[in-house]
């Protein structure tokens, strides 16, 4: 079986190659999404999620201790009209893995507020490939 980072990994590239089929495989059918708006859970959110965010996310660093998974990463928006860009920052994501599936992910405005949240710090840090 693959390891939480690797199922995070993973479902955030489905996420980057709008490949909801892959993605809601890599999705518990209950997933919670957290973001700047609140919470909500489940796969038609997900998908509804997918079809209008327009996020593409590049993975910086990576940590993880356990099921949990902090990914340090860097977003630029599109317009799913235009594929024009209409933003960029730098964000980090938490991802909670069960069975080989994403429980639960939530994104943050830093990578401080995600390890503070995930319970993980600097010590948690994975060498990536």
């Amino acid at each position: 079986m693959k390891s939480p980072v690797e199922i995070a990994e993973a479902w955030q590239q489905a996420a980057n190659q709008q490949d909801s089929e892959r993605l809601l495989a890599l999705s518990d059918p209950n997933i919670e999404l957290v973001g700047p708006r609140g919470s909500g859970y489940g796969h038609q959110l997900l998908r509804d999620w997918l079809g209008r965010a327009g996020l593409r996310l590049t993975t910086l660093r990576a940590f993880g201790r356990g099921n949990t998974v902090v990914l340090a990463q860097h977003g630029i928006w599109r317009s799913v009209e235009t594929e024009a860009a209409t933003g960029e920052r730098d964000l980090a994501s938490q991802f909670d893995v069960a069975g080989g599936r994403v429980m639960r992910f939530a994104r943050y405005d830093s990578l401080a507020e995600a390890l503070a949240a995930a319970g993980l710090s600097d010590a948690d840090a994975i060498n990536q490939k």
